[in-house]
């Protein structure tokens, strides 16, 4: 059991990464955070929402971010880095968010 200390309020949501080794939070405090689950330490934040991260979850293979966020924006994240690659854009708030597995052509891909 540990815990995990870093975010300046609110937790809203938490997930374990595909294989365990890490843990995705979603703050109040407009970030996210990825911690070891080995150390309880923070390996990542991602920042650059505006306002309450509602949402965040790892995608099916671990190796994109999906956050939601009450700034009316979804953002993609690459897990490794923390690097923001897509922002979608709303105009309300976004309060929850997921990947959704799709199979074309008998190929399986995430979007």
């Amino acid at each position: 059991l540990r815990t995990l200390e870093g975010h300046q309020s609110v937790v809203f949501s938490a997930m374990f990464a595909p294989g365990g080794q890490e843990i995705l939070t979603a703050s109040k405090d407009h970030t996210a955070k990825i911690w070891s689950t080995t150390s309880g330490q923070c390996l990542r934040t991602l920042e650059g929402h505006r306002r309450d991260v509602f949402c965040a979850v790892f995608s099916h293979d671990g190796q994109r971010v999906l956050t939601a966020s009450e700034d009316g924006t979804a953002k993609i994240w690459a897990a490794a880095s923390g690097e923001c690659l897509v922002t979608l854009g709303h105009r309300l708030a976004v309060r929850s968010a997921s990947f959704s597995p799709i199979v074309r052509g008998g190929w399986h891909q995430e979007v």
